[in-house]
């Protein structure tokens, strides 16, 4: 589905965050142009894969060409100057609903929500609101509203939840990177399903407003990329809280641009293919793939060594905040 190599544009397309933006950057190629490769992509690919619910084109190409027009005019550039970025529909894109993946929640956005604000501060154009499993409650993506989210690799394979549409977006390079959220998987697992990389960011680090929290403190926000780099770049973009919200993390000593070209030095790292849920088990391929990292970090040169947790049964603690959030956004 895919198509890396045979369809116009693709290299464009998994040129990923920081490839695009140095392209924009260049005068290789214009942020317009860009956009309208990246609408063009989507218009081709959504009809089989729907990762988007909604597709914002003539605001999206509006954007670029201010933002082209910024460059031409000598203008300082943000560091996702020209960047299309989809955005789970779990939070505000003024002037479109945020319907959390249903069809009953229907109020028109007044403004952006702060991690929107921020993208297009750092110059990102916003195509799209992604698709999601209704307010976000289940592992995979799939609503009596907007119908099945398919994975590019496999579109008989589901591409996990709750950002499935942000992840099905990213991995067919429909756009470069998508905001996602996540309580209890909703960035890890459609990240793992789809090839991506995704983290669920400590609890204060990325802004939830207008919302004071997501999922009561259980939920964060973060982007669903292809690449390491791609996610810091984001994050350096996203970090950041305001006096709305509930939780502040820590502020760190260098940004996460910085740490992910350096060098970490040996490691110690366990290595784990126990499943922390009662009574699942992986597949023996998945815990091959596990044991050949594994042995690829101590070829590297880091401490490896096999060690399962005792994980605690988290349920008490889980569905009070899962239920209590989806009653807030209900």
């Amino acid at each position: 589905m895919t198509e890396r190599e045979t369809t116009p544009g693709s290299e464009l397309a998994f040129a990923g965050v920081a490839g695009q933006a140095a392209l924009i950057r260049s005068g290789e190629i214009s942020a317009r142009e860009l956009t309208e490769n990246t609408l063009r992509r989507i218009e081709r690919l959504d009809s089989t894969l729907n990762a988007f619910v909604r597709v914002l084109a003539d605001e999206a190409l509006d954007e670029a060409t201010r933002l082209d027009q910024r460059q031409a005019d000598g203008h300082s550039l943000g560091p996702l100057h020209g960047v299309p970025i989809a955005i789970k529909d779990e939070n505000d894109v003024a002037g479109t609903p945020t319907t959390y993946g249903g069809a009953a929640a229907t109020r028109i956005a007044s403004a952006d929500s702060e991690v929107v604000r921020r993208l297009r501060d750092a110059g990102a154009v916003i195509v799209g609101k992604t698709t999601m499993p209704e307010f976000g409650i289940w592992p995979f993506t799939e609503t009596a509203a907007n119908g099945y989210t398919r994975n590019p690799w496999d579109t008989g394979v589901s591409t996990g939840g709750s950002s499935g549409g942000s992840a099905s977006a990213v991995a067919s390079g429909m756009v470069a990177a998508a905001i996602g959220g996540d309580g209890g998987g909703s960035i890890r697992l459609p990240s793992a399903f789809c090839g991506l990389f995704g983290l669920k960011p400590q609890r204060g680090r990325v802004s939830t407003a207008p919302n004071r929290n997501l999922w009561r403190g259980l939920g964060t926000l973060g982007p669903l990329t292809r690449s390491v780099e791609d996610s810091a770049l984001v994050y350096d973009v996203i970090t950041g809280t305001t006096g709305i919200d509930d939780y502040t993390a820590e502020t760190l000593r260098t940004s996460f641009a910085e740490s992910a070209a350096s060098a970490p030095g040996p490691l110690r790292i366990a290595v784990s293919t126990r499943s922390p849920v009662r009574g699942v088990r992986p597949s023996p391929e998945v815990v091959a793939a596990v044991h050949s990292i594994a042995e690829m970090l101590s070829a590297l040169g880091h401490h490896v060594e096999e060690h399962d947790p005792e994980y605690p049964d988290a349920t008490a603690a889980f569905l009070p905040q899962v239920l209590g959030g989806v009653r807030d956004e209900a």
